[in-house]
């Protein structure tokens, strides 16, 4: 099978069986094999109902249906699994990625080996203030952090080589991202193209204003995780020798004092009145705290149970 399409879904009845027109239009002029998953995020509308529909006539689309909103990495993960096709297209259901560009972007990954391929979209018609801005903001933040010289990460429209989406593990609100993780993982040929992006045509956007706080802790995280998630007690053991050797020299500078001051019989202050008690204290208390830190992380990371964080409660056509 040449590709799969990959579209996760929350909500959008009514744009679903103009997409999948669009999308077979496309597919059926280049000749490409393909399927086309559908993951249902927990819709409260009828969105599964027409899945289900054009899932019933037509054998190239496959639909998942969460038990509940998950959320849009959930989904991704969920299709990723599934998806059989040597390339794969990753877009959204409200229509604003247009299927006209999985041609060029299929070419980008057959003729110029790209292991994955981000659209940009250079001119957006989202709200200036709510969404361009905030974009550009993490845009140059996950840049600076990860080395990607990459415009858009956010955009929904994507293609993979399958092998990069079998590597992956997209969770939490990861899929602003992709291209990190697929990085992190050891996937360097990463590039980009202009995508054009349209107009809402159905519904209103499903993302609120804490997106935007997410999209940075996300960030966070991945810089972590990519400098030491494997190695979890260089971080926090460094900074734990660190704080216990504040509080251990502290410690002997009180002491020493203490006893210097007694030798030639002159006035010592308890020790508990001097301030340095409370440094050499909280230190090597800090100290012991991280080196814990440290050690329960490296035993969570050598026993943690890859388990799923969504739950499907039917299928259709796999």
């Amino acid at each position: 099978m040449n590709l799969s399409v990959v579209i996760p879904l929350l909500n959008e009845q009514e744009s679903l069986q103009e997409l999948y027109d669009w999308i077979v239009s496309v597919m059926q002029s280049n000749r490409f094999s393909y399927e086309i998953i559908f993951i249902d995020d927990g819709s409260s509308d009828d969105s599964w109902k027409v899945i289900s529909d054009l899932a019933s006539s037509n054998d190239e689309v496959k639909g998942i249906r969460f038990l509940r909103n998950f959320g849009k990495s959930q989904a991704l993960h969920a299709g990723f699994e599934l998806a059989q096709g040597d390339i794969v297209i990753t877009m959204d259901a409200d229509l604003q990625d247009s299927p006209e560009e999985i041609p060029e972007l299929v070419e980008l990954i057959k003729n110029d080996n790209y292991d994955l391929v981000s659209g940009w979209k250079k001119k957006r018609y989202d709200s200036v203030i709510g969404k361009n801005i905030p974009s550009k903001l993490f845009n140059w933040a996950a840049r600076r952090t990860s080395g990607l010289k990459l415009h858009d990460f956010n955009c929904g429209l994507k293609a993979y080589k399958n092998v990069v989406i079998k590597n992956i593990h997209v969770s939490g609100e990861m899929h602003r991202y992709i291209p990190v993780l697929a990085k992190n993982a050891g996937f360097h040929k990463i590039g980009e193209k202009v995508v054009q992006h349209q107009k809402r045509k159905y519904g209103t956007t499903k993302f609120g204003i804490n997106r935007f706080t997410n999209g940075f802790l996300d960030l966070i995280t991945i810089w972590f995780l990519s400098k030491f998630g494997k190695r979890p007690m260089h971080f926090f053991g460094l900074w734990g020798v660190l704080m216990f050797f504040v509080g251990f020299v502290s410690a002997g500078y009180i002491g020493g004092l203490k006893l210097y001051r007694l030798y030639n019989e002159q006035p010592a202050i308890l020790v508990t009145q001097n301030p340095w008690f409370y440094i050499a204290l909280t230190t090597m208390i800090l100290g012991t705290l991280l080196f814990i830190a440290g050690f329960l992380g490296e035993i969570a990371l050598r026993t943690r149970p890859d388990n799923k964080q969504y739950r499907i409660a039917e299928k259709r056509n796999f």
